[in-house]
C-alpha cells in the first residue's frame, strides 16, 4: 500500500491541533471533508488513529507512532520538491544554514572561489530548526551545535569551543574570573536542562520540582533580555556570547563544563559534489 501524502498532511494537522474544526481551518477545507479523509486513512492502515468524544480528540498508540513517522516523511517529500524546483530554475543555488555566533564568511569565500558561478545563500538557524532546515530542504548543509538528532544525516566535526555562563550584571557571581557549575545550583536556567546536563546534576530547582514552564525563545537576543532583567541565567558557546555582548549581561567562564561541539551536517541521501566539496573546505578551515 502506498501512503497518500495529502492524507498524511491532514493527519499531522489534526494530530497537532487535536481538534478537527481547528485543523480544517488550518487546511482551508470543510470539516466533513477532513473527517472523511482521516477515516479513509484509518481504513487503508486498518488501525484507529484518533479517539473522539464530545469533549476531546486524542491520539491512539497507533496515531502517536504514525505522527512520529509522518513528519520526517513529509519533510523529505518537501525537500525533494524544493530541490527539483531549484534544479529546474538554475543557476544553481547553495544554501548554508548556521547557528548564532558562527562566522561562515571564510567558508563561503572558499566555496565561491572554487565554484564562481554558484549563488550562495545563508540561513540563520536556531536550536529548534538547525536540522529541520536539512530535512525540509531549506538548506543544503547546516553548521550545527550538538546535541542533535542525527538520524538520516551525515555529520562531520568542525571545531569545539568553551561554554560560558551569561549572568545579569548585578549577579552575585558577576566579575568572578571563573566559576564552577555548582555555583549556579541555586539559579534558574533559561534553557532546557538537557542542554546543560552538568547543571542538571546540581540544580536545586530540579530537586525541588520548581522549574515551571520555560518560555519559548526564538533568538539569543530574547534569551539575553531575560538574563538582563534577572529572570535567570544561561549557558552559551563562547563565540555566541562574544557576538551578542551587551553591558547589562556579563559572561563568566565555567571551568568544569564540557565544550560545545560544532559540526557540519547534511542529508545522508544527498549525493551532491558541491556538498562534498564544501564539507572538505569547511574541515580545512580554522574556525576559532
Amino acid at each position: 500500500m502506498d501512503l497518500d501524502l495529502r492524507k498524511l498532511r491532514y493527519f499531522v494537522t489534526v494530530a497537532e491541533e487535536l481538534h478537527f474544526g481547528r485543523a480544517a481551518e488550518r487546511l482551508h477545507i470543510a470539516q466533513p471533508v477532513l473527517s472523511r479523509q482521516i477515516r479513509a486513512l484509518e481504513d487503508e492502515l486498518k488501525v484507529q488513529l484518533f479517539v473522539r468524544d464530545k469533549r476531546a480528540t486524542a491520539l491512539t498508540a497507533a496515531g502517536r507512532q504514525l505522527l512520529e513517522d509522518a513528519r520526517p516523511l513529509l519533510a523529505s517529500a518537501g525537500a525533494a520538491q524544493r530541490r527539483v524546483t531549484q534544479a529546474a530554475k538554475g543557476p544553481q543555488t547553495f544554501t548554508i544554514g548556521f547557528m548564532p555566533g558562527i562566522t561562515v564568511t571564510p567558508a563561503v569565500r572558499a566555496l565561491t572561489a572554487q565554484y564562481p558561478d554558484l549563488t550562495v545563500e545563508l540561513l540563520r538557524t536556531s536550536w529548534v530548526d538547525q536540522t529541520e532546515v536539512l530535512r525540509d530542504g531549506r538548506a543544503d548543509v547546516s553548521i550545527v551545535r550538538l546535541p542533535i538528532d542525527q538520524q538520516g544525516l551525515t555529520v562531520r566535526p568542525l571545531f569545539d569551543e568553551p561554554r560560558v555562563a551569561m549572568l545579569p550584571a548585578d549577579h552575585r557571581l558577576a566579575g568572578k574570573p571563573v566559576i564552577r557549575i555548582e555555583d549556579l545550583a541555586h539559579d534558574h536556567l533559561l534553557q532546557p536542562p538537557d542542554a546543560v546536563p552538568e547543571w542538571r546534576d546540581v540544580a536545586v530547582e530540579l530537586r525541588e520540582g520548581k522549574t515551571g514552564r520555560l518560555p519559548v525563545f526564538h533568538s539569543v537576543e530574547e534569551k539575553l533580555e531575560h538574563v538582563a532583567i534577572g529572570n535567570g541565567v544561561s549557558v552559551l558557546p563562547l563565540s555566541t556570547a562574544r557576538f551578542y555582548s551587551r553591558p547589562d549581561v556579563v559572561r563568566v567562564p565555567i571551568e568544569d563544563i564540557g565544550p560545545n561541539h560544532v559540526h557540519l551536517a547534511w542529508s545522508a541521501a544527498r549525493r551532491s559534489r558541491i556538498v562534498y566539496a564544501f564539507a572538505d573546505l569547511a574541515a580545512g578551515l580554522t574556525w576559532t
